[in-house]
């Protein structure tokens, strides 16, 4: 269980990526040019992602620690977050796929209540002359507005604790890494081929069934 856990947290980074490239690409692509040394640029990269895992971390952490407790005291709650990671799953392949907007309303609810009050720390980031700077800014862009994460979260909500909230969204980031790496000091290779309509049609249709069988798991759980 824990396993197959941890491996839907690195699958759902991995066939995200597309997505990720899209909404952090331009950020990651400049953070070459933001760089005051140029020589440093891959260093700065990897600190930014690694950043941004942390903030992930943190946030899976939050969410699992006061989940599992509530979940813990009622039969019913844990019920009805296996289903919303269910339903979460489906929504996230259909946004993969571009067939909905299925995500968008999170990410308007995440800008409106964490990201423009968050956002106005960049002023005291620039210019990206240390490595303390770099790893910081990749941390409070890892808590920009993006229904992918948060359908993660959603997923983090079912760890049994903070600690494997917090390992669950980690795997998730490293999944996305690859392809971040990539944009960060290859530029586009990476977004063309993620972006591809027959790659997202794949990895979104599996996403869509893997959360109709989650369901029909949380389904016979409770009839049982």
């Amino acid at each position: 269980m824990i396993d197959s856990f941890y491996l839907t947290a690195f699958m759902m980074g991995l066939i995200g990526s597309g997505h990720c490239v899209a909404m952090c690409g331009g950020v990651a692509s400049s953070l070459q040019l933001a760089v005051k040394d140029p020589t440093q640029a891959k260093i700065y990269t990897v600190l930014y992602n690694l950043g941004r895992l942390l903030s992930y971390s943190l946030a899976g952490a939050l969410v699992a620690g006061v989940s599992s407790y509530f979940a813990s005291q009622s039969l019913f709650l844990s019920q009805f977050l296996s289903y919303l990671s269910a339903l979460f799953m489906v929504l996230v392949g259909l946004y993969i796929m571009r067939l909905a907007a299925t995500l968008n309303w999170l990410e308007s609810l995440g800008k409106a209540a964490v990201w423009q009050h968050l956002v106005k720390l960049n002023r005291y980031l620039m210019p990206l002359d240390s490595k303390t700077k770099a790893l910081v800014y990749g941390a409070l862009w890892g808590w920009l507005p993006c229904g992918l994460v948060y359908s993660a979260l959603t997923w983090s909500i079912s760890a049994p604790s903070a600690l494997e909230g917090a390992l669950f969204m980690c795997v998730f980031a490293l999944g996305t890494s690859p392809a971040m790496l990539s944009l960060g000091w290859t530029a586009q290779t990476a977004s063309k081929w993620l972006n591809k309509p027959i790659f997202r049609l794949i990895m979104g249709n599996f996403l869509v069934f893997y959360g109709f069988y989650l369901f029909t798991i949380a389904v016979l759980k409770a009839v049982h």
